[in-house]
């Protein structure tokens, strides 16, 4: 019943615009119920129609108009054109734009050279349309034909082709041409510098954006959210906030239209920054927001440490998309809140969202910090299963995780799958290796890294000293020292100094250790001497312990465990009374002792118990 009635209103419709005569109407009625429409003309009654439709060449140039406009009806208008004998340039046009803005833009070229070869010259929309096409595949040679053909019809000067050639050459990289086209231009509107400004950006040649906007403006042109948009962005990269501020105020003076992009944009000049409260009353006073306005200000809070925020509105945004999840994954990760990091990932995937490598490469980090190896475990076996792209960070980030996981084997054969690897992958093994307890293959691995060429880094040789001190080769572990700025030209930092300071206390060469310390080109810092301490307390020597204790006071005086460590060591060596006045000197200075804890995991809760 309601199949007939809908059928019956769609005859009279028919009817009625027939007798109206104009086509446009009629294709609207057809492209509205298309399975209608096409049940219709079967009949052998209303083939005459149709036949009638196919004669009225005002009306299929509509029809293939309207379905050339439609990425889904591309085949529809085909069909339509090629029951045109002959088409008409109008049609042509129609067929080449749909092209040029489909997702094979290629076949615009393939419809003009068919075009062409039946005789038929072209106009000025019809290059338009081409110099899109080649501008979205990029093709510049046939950018270059289609020039060509425009300077012998004489259309090369029309505004519009002229900013089309802007926009096409530098969408192929052709800079130069495109600066050439709009410095021979006799008319610019505001579209010929829009086109070559973002030419210029996209190019990330942002000084030249701004030299560009300078004109403009002696030009009496006025800017729009789109050159805006592009100004801020050069701004922004270079670092240049007394033009930035200037560029807000242009805004404002001008009353340029702050759309979703530009707000979006300037929420992003402000968070790098981090004048989030600026960020803020941009993104207030936006009418139209979408997730990347979200997210731009959620990582601005998380920039200046305000996560509590960040979350709110997280929490309260009307939909989240990868980066959404990522921003505040890693905004808790940067912070040391890695459970909230972990436990936030597990509401993702619960939520079915899939994540990328920026997502993974945080949660892991995250993971090796708790120590968390099942979750992380899980996380590798995520992104094996279903493709997750595994680049260096990633693959570091394993390393990583397993090495601080205790998982050494593990760690290493995620070294060996990667097809490439940078000086962190090799250093992140090794000091795995080293911290874990094989020594030995550290050392190896390092004699391979230097093989292939490979830099090492001062982090390397942080975990070479260590494998060194832990297997006692202290000879080896100074060659590796003194090679450091001698054969790699690396300058030794204050943690080399101390794993040197570790190598020799370990072995019990501490009065070596301390003729080391006194001859450091940088005055050693309080871990350096709290080494050494602590190798004196284990090797029962008051006296350079008393001389290092003195050292440490007076660089830390708060610090309990200085004078701990000394009356220990007065302990060890039966030195009762030394102890306790040690003691009572803590007490005295008001040095407090913080309480020490640990943390095991029960199940899927943490527990942390003060000691």
């Amino acid at each position: 019943m309601l199949a007939s009635r809908s059928s019956a209103r769609f005859f009279f419709s028919i009817q009625a615009v027939q007798e109206d005569g104009d086509p446009r109407k009629l294709v609207d009625i057809i492209r509205s119920v298309p399975q209608l429409s096409r049940n219709y003309f079967q009949s052998p009654s209303r083939k005459a129609l149709f036949r009638g439709i196919h004669a009225n060449p005002s009306l299929m140039s509509e029809v293939i108009r309207s379905y050339s406009l439609s990425s889904t009806n591309l085949h529809k208008a085909h069909l339509a054109f090629n029951q045109i004998e002959p088409p008409t340039l109008v049609v042509w046009n129609h067929k080449i734009r749909g092209f040029s803005q489909s997702d094979n833009p290629v076949e615009a070229i393939h419809m003009y050279t068919r075009m062409h070869h039946q005789g038929i010259t072209g106009n000025n929309l019809t290059l338009i349309f081409l110099f899109k096409a080649c501008a979205r595949i990029p093709d510049v040679v046939f950018g270059r034909k289609i020039h060509v053909h425009a300077l012998k019809l004489g259309f090369e000067s029309y505004l519009y082709v002229s900013n089309a050639l802007i926009h096409m050459y530098w969408m192929c990289g052709q800079l130069g041409f495109a600066q050439k086209m709009f410095d021979e231009m006799l008319d610019r509107d505001l579209v010929s510098w829009n086109s070559l400004i973002c030419g210029y950006s996209q190019c990330n040649k942002y000084k030249e954006v701004l030299r560009l906007f300078d004109a403009m403006r002696e030009a009496n042109i006025k800017a729009d959210a789109v050159t805006m948009v592009k100004v801020i962005l050069a701004c922004s990269h270079l670092g240049d906030w007394e033009v930035a501020d200037s560029m807000v105020e242009y805004i404002k003076e001008n009353n340029v239209e702050i759309d979703v992009y530009l707000g979006n944009t300037l929420i992003d000049l402000y968070r790098r920054r981090s004048l989030v409260e600026l960020a803020q009353g941009v993104f207030d006073r936006m009418r139209e927001r979408n997730v990347v306005s979200w997210n731009a200000l959620i990582m601005g809070y998380a920039k200046v440490g305000n996560l509590t925020v960040a979350r709110k509105l997280f929490d309260n945004m009307p939909k989240r998309d990868v980066i959404s999840w990522t921003a505040m994954i890693t905004s808790y990760s940067q912070a040391s809140q890695f459970a909230d990091a972990v436990k936030l990932f597990q509401e993702m995937m619960a939520a079915k969202v899939r994540p990328d490598k920026f997502t993974v490469t945080s949660v892991l980090s995250a993971c090796a910090r708790l120590g968390k190896l099942d979750v992380g475990w899980s996380v590798h076996d995520y992104i094996c299963k279903h493709g997750v792209e595994a680049d260096i960070y990633v693959g570091n980030s394993l390393i990583d995780m397993y090495c601080k996981c205790g998982l050494v084997e593990k760690a290493l054969e995620v070294f060996q799958d990667m097809k490439d690897k940078d000086s962190v992958s090799w250093t992140s093994v090794i000091s795995g290796l080293a911290v874990n307890g094989f020594a030995d293959s550290a050392l190896n691995l390092f004699s391979q890294m230097l093989r292939e060429g490979v830099q090492p880094t001062h982090g390397t040789f942080v975990g070479i000293l260590l494998a060194c001190a832990h297997v006692g080769f202290v000879n080896e572990g100074l060659e590796y020292f003194e090679s450091m700025e001698k054969v790699h030209g690396l300058v030794p930092e204050m943690k080399h100094y101390g794993c040197v300071v570790d190598l020799l206390s370990r072995s019990g060469n501490i009065d070596k250790a301390y003729e080391f310390i006194k001859k450091m080109p940088v005055a050693p810092d309080v871990v350096v001497w709290r080494i050494l301490l602590s190798a004196c307390k284990l090797h029962g020597n008051v006296a350079l312990a008393e001389i290092v204790t003195r050292k440490l006071l007076e660089l830390d005086p708060c610090d309990s465990g200085n004078y701990v460590l000394l009356s220990n060591t007065y302990a060890g060596a039966d030195r009762w009374d030394d102890a306790i006045k040690m003691r009572e000197s803590m007490e005295d200075g008001d040095v407090q002792k913080p309480s020490g804890s640990s943390s095991i995991e029960v199940g899927c809760h943490g527990i942390k118990l003060l000691l």
